[in-house]
């Protein structure tokens, strides 16, 4: 549930790397995602202090890539589109990830532990990568601020059918009460972005108007 905090995580990290500017409205709208999700975090049946603030480092970790990538896509003088995005960055994933596997989780496994299917691992693969692929394009035509607003629908859908599928993961009222609260926060940056799209689009959509009167 820690993880609606993304878009705030996100908006900060935007505002600090200069990919956003820091508006009120906005913020009081990120303000009122992290109220949801700390009233949502504050009815977990089993809470845990170590386990919150991993996630907290992680979800600051994954806005500042976000942000990050944001920057790769969208900088002027700088020609990479997803698939040249991809090309950079999957080699630097796998070393990054390879080194902590080693290290961390090879000392533990057995050989005969692995059971290799090659249909899974490949339909796996081919969905990684169309989550990648998707990512980029997404953040290339709006933002990452935009793209983790829009996460935290998936990770309702996700818990809400984790609790139908596994029946010890139960939900309380105060969760829905925190979520209800962030959802209303998630309507209202759509609502927002929604409007100034509008405000960019009207002085351009406007300009033949004004060539046809003259």
């Amino acid at each position: 549930m820690l993880k609606a905090l993304m878009p705030v995580a996100t908006f900060l990290m935007a505002v600090i790397c200069g990919t956003d500017k820091l508006r009120c409205d906005l913020f009081l709208n990120m303000l009122l995602v992290s109220v949801g999700v700390v009233v949502s975090s504050y009815g977990e049946i089993h809470f845990n202090i170590v386990g919150t603030v991993y996630q907290v480092t992680g979800i600051f970790a994954e806005a500042l890539r976000l942000v990050l990538t944001q920057v790769l896509l969208q900088k002027k003088g700088l020609t990479l589109n997803p698939v040249t995005s991809l090309y950079y960055i999957a080699p630097c994933s796998f070393v990054f990830l390879f080194v902590p596997w080693y290290l961390l989780e090879k000392p533990g496994m057995e050989v005969t532990q692995i059971q290799f299917n090659f249909w899974i691992f490949f339909s796996n693969a081919l969905c990684a990568l169309a989550l990648n692929f998707s990512i980029f394009l997404v953040i290339g035509r709006t933002g990452a601020v935009t793209i983790r607003v829009a996460g935290v629908l998936k990770d309702w859908i996700l818990i809400t059918l984790s609790t139908i599928i596994f029946p010890e993961s139960t939900i309380t009222q105060l969760n829905i009460i925190g979520y209800a609260i962030a959802l209303c926060g998630v309507v209202m940056y759509n609502y927002l972005k929604a409007k100034d799209a509008r405000l960019t689009q009207t002085p351009v959509e406007s300009i033949p108007d004004r060539a046809a009167k003259v």
